[in-house]
């Protein structure tokens, strides 16, 4: 049993010395590199350390071997399963003022809008008839975002849709709302920091609730010890060194690690992108491909057993290199507008950010049946209890990956009857049989086709 510390005192507090030390001594230390890949690859997570110095590499060779290692404890973990979702955004209205943000309070030239429920469950709907059985609710702070508002959207989401299981990305909350949106049925309550640096984020949210950081440097305690096994933590990579973030995000998941037994269910790698109405003239620290590839594969390394999260923000190149070195998690189809599943040929209120990646979902899981990976939209980990803790250990035992990549196959076929082109028909079926013929375990086997069976006799939602 782990012990859980709620005196805010004993809540998780930056190494910040610690970390800008690492990155200073870690600087050209490429001789041990060849040695830390070669543990992770036979399952050793990274320590700070470890992690310090191959977020330092750029050599050529290194960087291949990086990439590689990633991909193996990926696919040894969760095999070739890319997960897919889409979020849905219901409020734009926002108290706060962070500066990168067109959502933010002093964009004065916003359309905002606040959906209403029925508003709601049109948009889930829209998403459920494209192929999507999850979503994630994303809302701005205040205004028309209070619990009551939240907990009323996931209950008739539920009530009036097929949706499986309703994720949150929510402004930092007293604990007894994290029991209530529990309660509701939400599985991931979603949170990033932004940025980890203090000064820097101190810049970043001038005005708002938002600008206390130590509200949101402690909100995932409250809420995991709110009954949320299930948290997704993140940086917006841009505003500070990427490194610092990188290294600060990990030391946060193992004192979650500590306190409640397992870190973030997500880790979310959003690279800062222009937004109408943001403050900000230009990237404050540019990230480059080569460094976003980097942070993809270390956090990989490091927190093995959390889905790596990549959203529309970036391009349907670099989408699919990191789907292939490390990446597990990928929107598709998104929209960051409100209501704009339902009336998706509208300008339906200002963006949070501007898209690099407008593919739709058939076209998306066309490209990750291309790179000989298998599009998921499970959603059985959640509602089977596999969460927190329990999920950590199984994934880390090699539990996991079988169940993934059943249901993955469930799910897929399951679109691929409703939903898919005649093109990603073909191709998925066609993917769908090979891989059922590698499997070796013959019970296993069996047990899979018997599922694979029931879905083509149109019986929906079956997973292990």
């Amino acid at each position: 049993m782990k012990t859980v510390r709620n005196n805010v005192q004993e809540t998780f507090r930056v190494p910040k010395e610690e970390i800008a030390a690492l990155l200073w001594e870690c600087r050209g230390s490429v001789s041990n590199a060849e040695n830390i890949l070669e543990q992770a690859r036979q399952g050793r997570c990274l320590d700070l350390t470890a992690a310090a110095t191959l977020l330092n590499l750029d050599e050529p060779h290194l960087l291949d071997r990086l990439y590689e290692t990633a991909r193996e404890v990926k696919e040894r973990i969760f095999g070739k399963r890319i997960v897919l979702f889409a979020p849905l955004y219901i409020s734009n209205r926002c108290v706060n003022n962070c500066l990168y943000c067109g959502f933010r309070r002093g964009n004065r030239e916003a359309e905002r809008r606040t959906l209403e429920i029925p508003e709601i469950v049109e948009e889930a709907r829209a998403l459920y008839d494209a192929g999507y059985r999850r979503v994630l609710l994303v809302a701005g702070e205040g205004y028309g975002s209070s619990i009551d508002y939240l907990c009323e959207a996931v209950a008739a989401i539920y009530r009036e849709t097929p949706i499986r299981i309703v994720h949150v990305n929510a402004a930092p909350m007293a604990e007894e709302n994290f029991v209530r949106l529990k309660t509701a049925g939400v599985g991931v309550y979603q949170c990033f920091q932004e940025t980890y640096h203090r000064e820097t984020y101190d810049r970043m949210h001038p005005s708002g609730p938002k600008r206390d950081y130590d509200r949101r440097l402690s909100v995932m305690d409250r809420a995991r010890t709110a009954g949320f096994g299930d948290v997704g933590m993140g940086a917006l990579f841009g505003l500070y060194d990427y490194r610092f973030e990188v290294l600060a995000l990990i030391a946060h998941a193992r004192d979650l690690e500590e306190r409640f037994g397992s870190g973030p269910h997500t880790v979310s790698v959003p690279r800062l992108q222009p937004a109408a109405g943001s403050a900000l003239e230009s990237v404050p620290r540019p990230v480059s491909d080569e460094a976003f590839k980097k942070i993809v594969a270390v956090f990989r390394l490091a927190i093995p057993y959390a889905g790596v999260v990549v959203s529309t923000r970036e391009g349907p190149g670099l989408r699919e290199e990191v789907i292939r070195i490390g990446a597990s998690q990928i929107s598709a189809g998104s929209r960051t507008d409100i209501g704009g599943y339902s009336h998706a040929a509208e300008e339906t209120g200002t963006a949070q950010f501007s898209l690099s990646d407008g593919r739709s979902l058939d076209e998306m899981i066309g490209a990750i049946l291309d790179a000989g990976l298998e599009p998921s939209l499970c959603t059985a980990c959640y509602r089977s209890g596999r969460t927190g803790e329990s999920f950590r250990t199984a994934a880390e035992t090699g539990k996991v990956r079988n169940l993934c990549e059943a249901n993955a196959l469930f799910s897929f076929m399951e679109y691929l009857k409703d939903h898919g082109t005649d093109k990603t028909r073909a191709a998925g079926r066609g993917r769908i049989a090979a891989r059922v013929a590698e499997i070796k375990d013959d019970a296993f086997r069996r047990e899979v086709e018997k599922g694979l069976d029931r879905v083509a006799r149109g019986e929906e939602d079956v997973h292990f």
